[in-house]
């Protein structure tokens, strides 16, 4: 059974992201968006535990752990340094896989080996493209590599999702997963001076915002 209870946390999340965002401009100090950068992903996972109902669809919990894993590494990118940017990484990286699993579970079911084939090349293409692009060399080159991997994972398993099965559900998740690999690629660009631009934490958490609610909108809209 459903209720429209979501709208209240769905209200502290939109709050809290004009605040965060509002911190990237001169509209309002820096610091205050990492006060409420924790904060983001725990309100969009009550909104959509809310939202979801009673009983909750099948892989909820999945969902949710995804969320607070994405919660765990916001919290560990908010210093600089080398070690927080390896354990943040490793934080989201944990959080893709659990999205892979939902929705490649749906999208993937008996896919040929030829479009598998197919499929792996242009990802490792992508990646190596990207890693290429940025400059990423030295002990960053495997765990960027694996990590960009797992991005282009989510987009084919959206993607596939969007051609084999259809509906407007399928279209918001592959819109996410874009928009997320797009906000983490501007990130490794800004980790290793690549494309300077004003505003670009700006763009960041734009992006990364819309891609953890589109994910979670996606899931919501998906039939069982």
């Amino acid at each position: 059974m459903k209720s429209k209870l979501w709208r209240i946390p769905a209200l502290f999340f939109l709050a809290a992201a004009i605040t965060n965002l509002l911190g990237h401009t001169s509209l309002a100090p820096s610091s205050i968006s990492e006060f409420v950068k924790p904060a983001l992903l725990p309100l969009l996972a009550l909104t959509t535990l809310a939202a979801a109902g009673t009983p909750g669809p099948k892989n909820l919990k999945t969902i949710i752990l995804a969320q607070l894993f994405g919660c765990t590494g916001d919290i560990l990118l908010i210093p600089d340094g080398f070690l927080p940017f390896v354990f943040g990484m490793l934080a989201f990286l944990l959080g893709h896989v659990c999205y892979i699993s939902v929705f490649g579970a749906r999208s993937w079911k008996k896919l040929g080996v030829g479009t598998w084939i197919i499929a792996i090349v242009v990802m490792v293409a992508a990646v190596a493209g990207l890693i290429a692009a940025i400059g990423i060399k030295g002990a960053m080159l495997a765990p960027m590599a694996v990590y960009g991997m797992a991005l282009m994972m989510l987009i084919f398993s959206t993607l596939m999702g969007v051609i084999r099965i259809g509906g407007k559900a399928w279209w918001i998740l592959l819109c996410g997963a874009v928009l997320f690999t797009f906000s983490d690629a501007l990130i490794a660009t800004g980790s290793f001076d690549v494309l300077p631009f004003q505003g670009k934490r700006f763009v960041i958490m734009l992006t990364y915002i819309a891609a953890q609610s589109l994910l979670a909108a996606g899931f919501l809209r998906l039939k069982e």
